[in-house]
């Protein structure tokens, strides 16, 4: 072979495997923004409760990974301060809990909720309503990201029910107002829901107050 062949053929052969490799899709990326910007993300729609009911809808606690311990155990022992003892399928005693919807401390984990910060109803009437089912009881146990459910005091979580920020925002510890219009901002841009027009003048303003908060929204499969 010609010594110019040679060094061509040579050239192609190395290249050859990666251009006949398949391409690699590269997971989505995380988009940073102001809050305020990304209010203005938000899709407006009125909201519609027909059909809801909470069990058929989205189901109970699941254990996903089959070892034991539920998505409640499983918040609880990520969120704790001071971690609990874990015994037999994960049965839970002692340990401490900072709920950050009143600035309580809890301890041991009878006191804790795990509260879906946008509420299941509120999801229902956003969009979650079009949804398989599937994908429903996959948001009511999402623990990807640790904005989707917080462990906060019983009181807090009841007091808060299925509002929107519109009627509940974290009133008994107003400093963090800010984090919870962020991540409630967070978690409907992630799932793809909605907001209502009294809800988006309520994200407006709050993130008119809220300036240098930044949020973070991770693509959900």
């Amino acid at each position: 072979m010609r010594p110019a062949l040679a060094v061509f053929a040579a050239v192609v052969l190395a290249v050859l495997p990666t251009a006949m490799a398949p391409a690699a899709h590269a997971a989505p990326a995380a988009d940073t923004m102001p809050l305020a910007e990304a209010v203005t993300q938000l899709p407006v729609a009125a909201e519609d409760r027909t059909g809801y009911d909470r069990e058929q809808s989205f189901g109970g606690w699941i254990d996903a990974d089959r070892d034991g311990c539920n998505t409640r155990m499983e918040v609880l022992l990520e969120e704790a301060i001071v971690p609990p003892a874990v015994t037999g399928r994960c049965t839970l005693a002692g340990g401490r809990w900072y709920s950050w919807y009143d600035g309580t401390w809890i301890d041991g984990p009878r006191g804790v909720d795990i509260d879906h910060l946008v509420p299941l109803a509120e999801a229902w009437d956003s969009g979650a309503s079009a949804w398989t089912r599937q994908r429903r009881v996959a948001y009511a146990n999402y623990l990807d990201d640790a904005r989707h459910l917080e462990a906060v005091s019983s009181r807090s979580n009841r007091q808060k029910a299925d509002q929107d920020p519109t009627t509940w925002l974290v009133p008994d510890n107003p400093a963090e107002r800010c984090r919870y219009l962020a991540n409630w901002t967070t978690v409907k841009l992630q799932w793809g829901l909605t907001v209502d027009p009294a809800e988006r003048n309520t994200l407006t303003f709050g993130a008119a107050e809220c300036l240098g908060t930044d949020v973070t929204v991770n693509p959900v499969p």
